[in-house]
């Protein structure tokens, strides 16, 4: 990829990246407000975002109450920002308010190898070495050994067992496919606390890799108890040519500056968005290139391995706690496959791709793809937030 130089910027305004059902949802934002010299946690209400800061100065703060979703519905706030102009504000601008991330303190998770159709891409990449111009040949392999063989297993039964000693007799067991129909999950830590970028802002790739896909993914929003609290979208960058090189470099294809986007809102649960309309959300994704390119994918928790409270066994428990709570990205059905820049190579971004992961019940993330080298650095983090938050006297 060549290094962006005019960069496009999505051109967002609140029917683009609110939820279908808005008006009976209760959602959660986090803004950058330049009055106040730091972040401000915020609820969506119509079209206007107001500040709930003085009563809950986190969002961590705020996942860790009961009354939460009353709180976000009905209690008085502070100032009050219009949607649009939240969304229109340039990224990177500190001077004018916009959104950020809608998770404070929470450590950034993510479950990988979740999907069987994503396994197999998982494996092929460690086949190839990472290089994209074998993927062809290796796939055609993969397919005829394996087929649909891993539809429908349940990871760590006695038919995922069964699976398992045929792709060994074929030569084709990896360490993907461990975690993806084993009984124990993938799960590791993707970004560090506060690092993750929102709706609006520029999305990382690492300036060194040539074959890389965005992950839109089902993000939960867990507090320090282990009880999901919400729902939001992330975009999980994947960089299939440095993974695949080796599962050891996962923290160098996977943590890397603005490579974490997380947004637009969290929505959390209450009586019309519970569990099971978590488990049933359907995530498109769309592509556009700067030069009118223009790729389309969908995923559907409906097809996830693991259930979605059994990945959140696997990450909270007596084995490891949060006191700060968790957010929790749940993995991904989607890997392209189709060629872009030349026969044979699959897909890769180009810079200036403007990525939009949407759904109807939690609304869209859009994010502009640039080097990571390039994006704005991340400067903003856990001492800054707790001295701003003394500075206005909510400690």
């Amino acid at each position: 990829m060549e290094s962006a130089t005019a960069r496009p910027r999505p051109v967002l305004d609140p029917d683009a990246v609110l939820p279908d059902d808005a008006d009976g949802a209760v959602l959660v934002a986090r803004v950058h407000d330049p009055e106040a010299d730091g972040p401000c946690v915020a609820a969506v209400r119509g079209e206007q975002v107001v500040d709930l800061t003085a009563h809950s100065p986190t969002v961590s703060d705020l996942m860790e109450r009961d009354d939460a979703a009353t709180l976000v519905r009905e209690a008085d706030g502070g100032r009050a920002w219009p949607l649009r102009d939240l969304l229109q504000a340039p990224p990177g601008r500190l001077d004018i308010p916009h959104l950020l991330a809608p998770i404070d303190l929470q450590v950034i998770k993510a479950a990988g190898v979740t999907f069987a159709r994503s396994l197999l891409e998982r494996v092929i990449e460690e086949r190839t070495g990472g290089d994209p111009a074998q993927a062809a040949r290796v796939r055609a392999r993969v397919v005829e050994v394996v087929g649909g063989r891993l539809d429908g297993i349940r990871p760590g039964s006695p038919e995922a067992a069964k699976a398992k000693e045929l792709l060994l007799t074929e030569g084709l067991w990896s360490q993907y496919l461990e975690v993806g129909i084993g009984p124990d999950p993938e799960v590791f830590t993707k970004a560090p606390v506060l690092s993750a970028v929102g709706t609006g802002a520029e999305i990382g790739v690492l300036g060194s890799s040539v074959w890389n896909n965005p992950e839109p993914e089902a993000v939960l929003v867990v507090d320090s108890r282990g009880r999901v609290r919400g729902a939001t979208l992330g975009n999980d960058v994947n960089l299939r040519d440095i993974e695949g090189r080796s599962a050891l470099l996962l923290s160098r294809a996977k943590d890397n500056n603005a490579s974490c986007a997380i947004g637009p809102f969290v929505r959390l649960l209450d009586d019309d968005f519970d569990l099971d309309a978590v488990r049933a959300l359907d995530i498109d994704l769309r592509v556009e290139g700067p030069d009118g390119y223009i790729l389309r994918g969908s995923s559907s928790l409906r097809e996830i391995s693991r259930d979605v409270l059994d990945l959140v066994a696997a990450t909270h428990g007596a084995h490891h706690q949060y006191p700060d709570g968790f957010v929790l990205f749940t993995g991904t059905l989607f890997a392209p496959t189709e060629d872009r820049q030349a026969p044979g190579a699959g897909f890769t971004h180009e810079y200036g791709d403007i990525v939009t992961i949407s759904s109807p019940r939690l609304g869209a993330l859009v994010n502009t793809v640039v080097p990571s080298e390039e994006a704005a650095p991340w400067t903003f983090g856990v001492g800054a937030l707790m001295r701003s938050l003394a500075r206005r006297g909510l400690l």
